[in-house]
């Protein structure tokens, strides 16, 4: 929650600009969108390969979401390493390759869908008490106990 209001007020009170040189108008700096932002992995990380596939392209920049998604995937790499339990993890077998393959189809369509996933709607969304949000999180919930109704059907199949 600190981390969520902490961005907001980065992206709010430091990077408002009143006046754009460019445009003269209001602007929000450090954003992709140009407007107020806070914690998001989605669409911040389709920034970032977009950013680095063009680096050296002067109209892409690097913004807030796109070092978050960097913080977030460093912070894990160096906690797991300095905790020692980081370790490679495999598949255990074709269906279970296929079963992880799904849900990432479907978590990736439900990100752009939604407009957001479990951090950018359903923490960040909520926290502005959007009506979308709370619809998106209900979705997600949903979604997520389907799931494991699904595999608890599975197991006891086998």
């Amino acid at each position: 929650g600190l981390l969520v209001t902490a961005l907001w007020w980065v992206s709010g009170g430091l990077g408002f600009l009143p006046e754009d040189p460019r445009t003269l108008e209001p602007a929000y700096l450090a954003t992709n969108s140009r407007r107020m932002e806070s914690l998001s992995t989605v669409a911040p990380l389709a920034y970032a390969l977009d950013w680095l596939l063009m680096f050296s392209d002067q109209s892409t920049t690097l913004t807030l979401g796109i070092a978050s998604v960097a913080g977030i995937a460093l912070g894990a790499a160096v906690m797991a390493l300095s905790q020692g339990s980081f370790r490679w993890e495999g598949f255990g077998n074709l269906g279970d390759l296929g079963l992880h393959l799904a849900g990432a189809v479907c978590m990736g369509v439900g990100g752009i869908v939604a407009m957001g996933c479990t951090i950018g709607q359903g923490i960040t969304g909520v926290s502005t008490l959007s009506l979308g949000s709370f619809i998106a999180l209900a979705a997600m919930l949903a979604g997520a106990w389907l799931g494991l109704r699904y595999q608890e059907w599975r197991l006891d199949r086998a």
